[in-house]
C-alpha cells in the first residue's frame, strides 16, 4: 500500500463510497481536500484507489485531528483502515496532540481505532469537546508517541 497526496481527479471515486451517495458528491469531496489547514491523502493498493483520509492541523493549539477516514466498501475488513490510521498518525506526530472523532454507533471504526492504540476521552472531556458540534461524537486520543 502507498499513501499519496489526494488529487481532485480521485473525488468521484471517494464520493461513490458513501451511503447515501447523494449526500457526498465528487464536488463535496473535492471541497474537503482544498479547505484551509487540511491535507488530504489517498491509499493506493496496486495502483487502485482504496482509501482516503485527512489531517486537520491546528498549529495554534498544537494539535492534529484525523478526519474523514474512508475505505472503499469492497476493501473493508482487510486492514486498510488500520494501516491508514497508523500512517496518518505518524504524519501528525510533530504535533503533541493527535485525536479523532467518530459517530458513536460506528462500531467498525471504533474497533479499528482501538486496535491502533487510540483511547476514548473521558466523559467530561467528550461533553466539552462536543459543545457546538452537530452530533454527540465519541472522541479518541492517539497513543503516546514513542
Amino acid at each position: 500500500m502507498n499513501l499519496v497526496p489526494f488529487v481532485p481527479a480521485m473525488a468521484a471515486t471517494v464520493g461513490a463510497w458513501h451511503t447515501p451517495a447523494e449526500e457526498v458528491t465528487a464536488g463535496v469531496v473535492e471541497r474537503w481536500s482544498t479547505t484551509g489547514d487540511v491535507t488530504s491523502h489517498a491509499v493506493l493498493l496496486d495502483g487502485e484507489l482504496v482509501g482516503y483520509g485527512e489531517l486537520w492541523l491546528d498549529e495554534a493549539e498544537a494539535e492534529v485531528e484525523l478526519a474523514r477516514l474512508i475505505v472503499a466498501p469492497e476493501h473493508r475488513g482487510r486492514g486498510i483502515g488500520r494501516w491508514l490510521v497508523d500512517e496518518l498518525t505518524a504524519l501528525a506526530r510533530p504535533q503533541p496532540t493527535v485525536f479523532l472523532r467518530l459517530h458513536r454507533d460506528n462500531v467498525a471504526a471504533l474497533r479499528c481505532y482501538v486496535a491502533a492504540g487510540y483511547v476514548r476521552m473521558s466523559p467530561d472531556e467528550e461533553i466539552e469537546w462536543n459543545e457546538g458540534q452537530p452530533v454527540e461524537y465519541a472522541w479518541m486520543r492517539a497513543p503516546a508517541a514513542d
